[in-house]
């Protein structure tokens, strides 16, 4: 088995075997957690050119579109109750956080999270390596670059820059972190959101959890491995939170009900019974979901960063 990818520390597994239980790539996997940074992580873990043909196949921008799931969805976004849905339920891609100054979106896809952005006072760009989505975004009237984050040297630096999502997807974060902190201004502030690998729904779907996502996801941070993450790459951890998305409790209980190793799980682009038990965890776990999040026990991770250097 191969070492942490963080310290190099030795892996012993956690949990096996794990299948992907969205697209149904029939590859076998297993989590294991480094017994000296307490970090978990996928195994085997792919190469870069293996994720890219996985992505290639599986990401396409659009995967979905045209179907009563897609257009329900883009409904709901674009109306006035998906602001009430936030206050309510959670807000895991920062839409509803207002500020100024030059924001990237690092993994934009389609772009729909800049339009929040946009509108809540930013001067907006993304970062998107997939061409197919970044033309959609593009289209739609934004500034989308298609470098990988690594290579990429924009003209001016920026004053934020988004992870929604994206940290878990990194072979090596602490790369990643570096290279966000390369284009920010000196203590520009960096937002991330991610699962949260000692969630109660983790413990609940067992290996059908849904933010296993493999293997597209790498690393399974919890709230103490994000932090130290941070922390010893430089960063200055200001604000930590704990969200629990119905979607994604919804998610989790399809998965554990219908999904089957190497077989796309088709229950997850069923609008009805989405909506139904979203309802139902939204309305009757309530008071549970708020006490989990609470006690660190949440399934997003929400922390807000500055980057090395003097505090703007």
């Amino acid at each position: 088995m191969s070492t942490c990818l963080a310290c190099g520390g030795a892996l012993t597994v956690s949990l096996s075997p794990v299948y992907d239980t969205r697209f149904g790539i029939p590859n076998r996997y297993e989590i294991a957690r480094c017994s000296a940074c307490d970090l978990e992580q996928t195994v085997p873990r792919p190469t870069g050119a293996e994720l890219g043909q996985f992505y290639a196949a599986h990401y396409n921008a659009g995967a979905g579109r045209g179907s009563r799931y897609a257009a329900w969805r883009e409904r709901f976004f674009a109306s006035p109750l998906y602001r009430l849905f936030l206050a309510l339920d959670s807000d895991i891609s920062f839409h509803g956080r207002t500020g100024t100054g030059r924001l990237l979106d690092i993994g934009c896809n389609e772009g729909r999270n800049l339009a929040f952005y946009r509108r809540s006072g930013f001067e907006v760009e993304g970062l998107e390596t997939n061409p197919v989505a970044r033309a959609t975004a593009i289209a739609a009237g934004y500034t989308v670059h298609g470098a990988d984050l690594s290579d990429f040297q924009p003209a001016e630096r920026y004053d934020v820059a988004v992870l929604s999502n994206v940290l878990e997807h990194a072979l090596d974060p602490a790369v990643m972190l570096a290279d966000i902190a390369r284009i920010l201004v000196p203590g520009g502030q960096l937002w991330i959101s991610c699962p949260n690998a000692r969630s109660w729904l983790r413990t609940q779907g067992g290996a059908n959890w849904i933010n296993w996502h493999l293997p597209f996801h790498i690393v399974h941070f919890s709230d103490a491995t994000l932090r130290a993450t941070l922390e010893r790459c430089g960063w200055t951890v200001e604000a930590t939170d704990q969200q629990t998305p119905a979607l994604w409790v919804a998610q989790t209980w399809l998965a554990m009900a219908t999904a089957k190793p190497g077989q796309p799980t088709v229950s997850l682009r069923r609008p009805i019974p989405m909506l139904a038990l979203m309802a139902l965890a939204r309305g009757l776990l309530f008071p549970w979901l708020w006490f989990a999040n609470r006690i660190g026990r949440g399934d997003c991770l929400i922390a807000i960063a500055r980057a090395p250097g003097q505090q703007p």
